[in-house]
């Protein structure tokens, strides 16, 4: 585990919180932008149909399992569990929070069949949102996600670009058309992008949020 004064982000080095607007509000644009605070990701396998399994999880973290492909449980900026396949999750919490929830799911699991690992220095979040954002991510995905197919609370294991992602949808306004996505790339991907991004988006208008 990295000592939080020795974290850095992998796109520090583009000091992006030199480049967001100045003042109350973020200007007109189609495409809002920004890397997510560090947040503890740890890794969960087990078995979704041991009853045992479920009810240790539900307890540990106070949020259900997500059994159905593709879904997440709890809520954005929360605690969540996003599915991973049939029998892997990830858990995400707040910033060094991973002994914590570590801890709590070994009490828990005890004596079962399970596997946890810590993987929140694998990847950073980069939050997109806007009128445009589907539009952008269509760009660089195979995935459907127009909204009879792609909703909030769900996630899916995809490439963006070039680069493997786990997109996860947290809003979407009807009204507006403005959707959110939380985007989890590995670090090594994370530059690239957020380049990408920028560049698919240059057209809608693009600003930078903190």
């Amino acid at each position: 585990m990295v000592k939080p004064f020795l974290r850095q982000s992998p796109l520090a080095h583009l000091h992006l919180e030199a480049r967001r607007p100045l003042g109350d509000g973020l200007p007109e644009a189609g495409i809002h932008v920004a890397e997510r605070p560090h947040r503890s990701q740890i890794a969960v396998r087990g078995q979704a149909t041991d009853p045992a399994f479920l009810q240790g999880i539900e307890k540990a973290l106070g949020i259900s399992l997500p059994t159905e492909a593709c879904t997440a449980s709890g809520k954005p900026g929360d605690l969540q569990v996003l599915w991973m396949g049939p029998d892997e999750w990830l858990v995400v919490g707040g910033p060094d929070n991973a002994a914590l929830i570590i801890s709590k799911l070994t009490t828990a699991l005890v004596d079962l069949q399970v596997a946890l690992v810590d993987v929140s220095e694998s990847r950073t979040v980069i939050e997109l949102s806007g009128k445009q954002a589907r539009v952008v991510l269509d760009k660089g995905c195979s995935i459907d996600l127009h909204p009879r197919s792609f909703g909030p609370g769900q996630v899916v294991n995809t490439l963006l670009g070039r680069g493997h992602v786990l997109l996860h949808q947290t809003d979407h306004e009807p009204a507006s058309g403005s959707s959110a996505y939380d985007i989890y790339v590995h670090r090594s991907y994370a530059e690239y992008l957020w380049s990408w991004i920028e560049d698919a988006a240059r057209e809608y208008g693009l600003a930078m949020r903190s």
